[in-house]
């Protein structure tokens, strides 16, 4: 008698499947479907980045080449496409390359480059910062103080990683402007920061032994 009823709940599931197939199947293949296209588009996706990584890779080392051979304005050029057409990473990377390399013939320009990167909210703070430091760098000889000030005056924070060059180049520019009173202020912060290094305090001291020296003569 059991098997009787057994066989009668087989039949029922089945009627009950079959309904289920008739009503939804399509949908359930479409879905099938559609899972595996995914599947083989992240794939696809995955392969083409991994690709790109290795072709932007492999330019921005036959540009670094170029700029170790001297032949700057070519590495320039390597640097600008790759800031172009690579991956993320390396369009960063590259635009900080290719500022590097205008430098050598043309610091105005170079200057600019790193301000708008130093700008640009989407490389974030610490690349932002570095980009305004290696401004700075050429800016202390052909800029004045305030237009420096203002470009490093936020890299100087406490929770800034370039925070001791900052203020050693703010310090400089100080000197270079005659200002005691921003020469102090800069010198005082790097001195009373712990962390500052041992070659950034003696530039420091330098600074502050050379102011006066000059305010005794």
């Amino acid at each position: 008698m059991s098997d009787i009823f057994r066989e009668v709940d087989e039949e029922v599931r089945r009627e009950q499947l079959k309904k289920l197939w008739e009503r939804y199947g399509a949908l359930i293949i479409a879905a099938a479907v559609l899972f595996v296209v995914a599947i083989g588009g992240w794939r696809g996706y995955e392969w083409w980045q991994i690709k790109k990584a290795a072709e932007a890779g492999a330019a921005f080392e036959a540009a670094a080449q170029l700029a170790a051979e001297g032949k700057h304005q070519d590495a320039e050029a390597a640097f600008a496409k790759i800031a172009a057409d690579g991956t993320a990473s390396y369009r960063l990377l590259a635009k900080l390359r290719e500022a590097a390399e205008l430098a050598k013939r043309d610091p105005k320009t170079a200057i600019d480059a790193y301000k708008k990167l130093a700008a640009d909210p989407s490389l974030g703070q610490t690349q932002q910062d570095f980009a305004a430091v290696r401004a700075g760098q050429l800016m202390v000889d052909q800029s004045g103080f305030d237009e420096i000030r203002a470009l490093l005056e936020p890299a100087t924070a406490a929770d800034r990683p370039f925070r001791h060059t900052a203020r050693a180049l703010l310090a400089l520019a100080a000197w270079r402007a005659n200002d005691a009173a921003a020469l102090r202020r800069w010198s005082d912060m790097a001195l009373a920061d712990t962390e500052t290094p041992v070659s950034t305090r003696g530039q420091i001291e330098i600074l502050l032994t050379l102011s006066a020296d000059a305010g005794k003569t």
